[in-house]
């Protein structure tokens, strides 16, 4: 069972947090300052850390540098991109803005758990976090679980953005799919992609698919976005 510690000093939040976590299958660990959080750390090191930046005593920016070998997700009021790029460089690898939607950092923290899993071989993720299902569509068939995409020419080798993309494409089969809406919907999975890197993600999966035999699959929708139609 992964172990998330929740580094809050509102209890409102932090109880919710507390409580949707322990539902999800997750042990959860509570510290209300960042002092507090730093003498738990001493003594067990969790499997990924919700750190509020405004804290009692040591703040959440000053905690930050001092946690090693532990994934961190910031939660914070702070909307500033200045803010979110200083944490992001300092160590946090995702930044979530305070008010949230549980939906989607429940969904961001499968994603760094499946990344501390690859990167550690770690298989003691919840079972509600790693459940997969196979989309289709003509001649394709993706494993939302694995990432395994089989086309007519065998099986492809998706990267985590590719594959995000792809997904999102399959869930709108033939309908176009706006760059906002994408951008949002696959930030869940693969929170590192932006507008101007998008195009060449979606260029490279075209390659992908074409060398693989699928055609043409990934068609762009001029001033709007994408939309996946049957290969020609």
């Amino acid at each position: 069972m992964y172990t998330i510690l929740v580094i809050e000093d509102d209890n409102y939040i932090g109880s919710l947090l507390e409580e949707c976590l322990a539902a999800e299958g997750y042990h959860v660990l509570r510290a209300w300052s960042g002092t507090e959080a730093l003498l738990l750390l001493e003594k067990q090191q969790p499997s990924l850390i919700l750190l509020d930046l405004m804290l009692p005593g040591l703040s959440g920016r000053e905690l930050l540098p001092r946690i090693i070998n532990t994934p961190v997700i910031i939660l914070s009021a702070r909307a500033g991109l200045d803010d979110k790029v200083d944490m992001l460089l300092g160590g946090a690898v995702d930044y979530i803005t305070k008010p949230f939607e549980m939906k989607k950092l429940l969904a961001r923290i499968t994603v760094h758990l499946r990344r501390r899993k690859e990167d550690t071989g770690d298989v003691n993720i919840p079972s509600k976090a790693s459940a997969g299902f196979v989309m289709t569509f003509g001649g394709l068939s993706l494993d939302t679980g694995t990432r395994e995409l089989l086309t007519p020419g065998g099986s492809v080798r998706l990267t985590r953005t590719e594959h995000a993309i792809l997904k999102k494409l399959m869930q709108n089969p033939e309908r176009p799919v706006s760059k906002s809406a994408l951008l949002e919907d696959i930030s869940t999975d693969t929170p590192d992609c932006t507008e101007s890197s998008l195009k060449i993600h979606v260029s490279n999966l075209r390659k992908k698919l074409k060398q693989a035999g699928a055609g043409e699959t990934v068609e762009s929708v001029w001033g709007i976005g994408f939309r996946l139609c049957p290969g020609r």
